[in-house]
């Protein structure tokens, strides 16, 4: 059966090392002038200020996946706890949640493919896409065009949807057509490399 290109973000989905996870979040903050919505599976960036950001597709390190968030609403007049940042609607700095465990493995829809045993091993990219403010999923999916060796690609990908070890049914499944899943992991993270932010 054929998959159907249906992003949604980063999604956890097993530790890499195979040990019992906790499934910890980090707690960092996001600037309340930030008008960016940065949606449920969203890949986020670290910046000098400390502050996180929604990240855009390159090189640049990633610190974490965003997986919800804490803030004071100017729109409601009190807390507000959401799976997404919407902007623009924060009255002070935003508590956000990421996954940054650098041996968390995500599923993420490929946008292109199919992924396959040959590019178990590579790094690659990723497409940010437009998240749903109903849900507040994200839309990132594995830019597949751009699998390749590069060392400072975000993701690298060790496995893919109907591959031993990593079999499930349904959408995502089909290792033979474009845009089944892609299990991946850190590649070029702020754990992971020697520079600073």
């Amino acid at each position: 059966m054929a998959n159907i290109l249906a992003p949604f973000g980063f999604r956890w989905f097993r530790e890499l090392t195979g040990v019992a996870p906790n499934c910890a979040q980090s707690v960092r903050k996001i600037l309340s002038t930030n008008t960016t919505a940065i949606f449920h599976g969203d890949p986020v960036t670290s910046q000098s200020s400390g502050y996180i950001q929604q990240a855009a597709p390159g090189t640049t390190q990633i610190a974490g996946i965003f997986v919800g968030c804490r803030y004071l609403s100017k729109s409601m007049g009190r807390t507000v706890w959401n799976n997404y940042y919407p902007g623009a609607d924060a009255n002070g700095d935003v508590e956000a949640y990421i996954i940054d465990d650098p041996n968390a493995v995500f599923a993420v829809q490929a946008n292109g493919g199919p992924v396959v045993l040959a590019d178990v091993g590579q790094n690659a990219n990723f497409a940010i896409g437009t998240g749903n403010t109903l849900t507040g999923m994200s839309a990132a999916s594995l830019d597949f065009s751009t699998v390749a060796t590069t060392g400072t690609l975000p993701f690298r990908i060790i496995g893919y949807g109907g591959a031993t070890g990593f079999t499930q049914a349904g959408p995502g499944s089909d290792p033979t057509t474009a845009y089944n899943y892609a299990y991946v992991t850190f590649n070029n993270q702020d754990f992971k490399v020697l520079t600073g932010v």
